[in-house]
């Protein structure tokens, strides 16, 4: 509700960013989170990519639109234009769009779960782990949602495939129940569970 208020748009600083995003999606408003990452306007992301950033700034209004041909910015003792505070929203991108997470001590098992929303269509994540390169990827083709996953050796993964029909989800071509390397955990609603061993796998399903 307060971030409706606030027309879909963030109020927050270095701590509460990174935070915000991750519990917005723990707690099952990954659509308002994909609202915050997709703005374009002031305060957001996207308004300083819209106005030339290639790094995160340190500073919502770090430049602001001004009078002069340079705009308005603020006190070069705190406005970076290279920082990590509001960069800390990575986190959220590589868990929730990417989907990779950790889900034991040192990787030993490793949760792919990403959460489409917003305009993307597609997303690609990988992430250099202690136990070896993990790697997601999605695709979104029209009624169509295609994972791909790369698990490093000695390793499991929890796998969940975001679907309106759980128990249709394909790997390989196969049907996940005969597909090699995969146990069916549970099937919902709205997704399904499984875990895999080491490997690479390729999943299908209708969206």
């Amino acid at each position: 509700a307060n971030i409706e208020s606030r027309k879909n748009h963030l109020s927050t600083g270095f701590v509460g960013t990174k935070d915000l995003m991750l519990v917005l999606s723990r707690i099952g408003r990954s659509d308002v989170a994909w609202r915050l990452i997709e703005n374009e306007d002031y305060p957001s992301w996207g308004f300083t990519i819209q106005n030339g950033a290639t790094s995160i700034w340190e500073r919502w209004n770090g430049w602001t639109p001004g009078k002069n041909v340079d705009g308005n910015f603020e006190d070069p003792g705190m406005n970076s234009f290279a920082h990590y505070a509001f960069g800390a929203v990575y986190q959220w991108m590589a868990e929730t769009i990417g989907g990779i997470g950790n889900d034991a001590p040192g990787f030993a098992n490793i949760r792919i779960a990403p959460q489409p929303g917003g305009s993307v269509t597609w997303a690609k994540g990988d992430y250099d782990s202690v136990r070896g390169a993990i790697r997601s990827s999605w695709k979104i083709d029209d009624d169509e949602f295609m994972l791909a996953v790369t698990i490093p050796p000695n390793t499991t993964a929890t796998v969940v495939v975001p679907t309106s029909d759980s128990i249709g989800v394909m790997e390989s071509g196969r049907t996940v129940v005969h597909a090699s390397g995969v146990r069916v955990v549970s099937a919902g609603p709205d997704s399904a569970v499984l875990e895999v061993g080491s490997g690479s796998y390729e999943f299908s399903a209708k969206r």
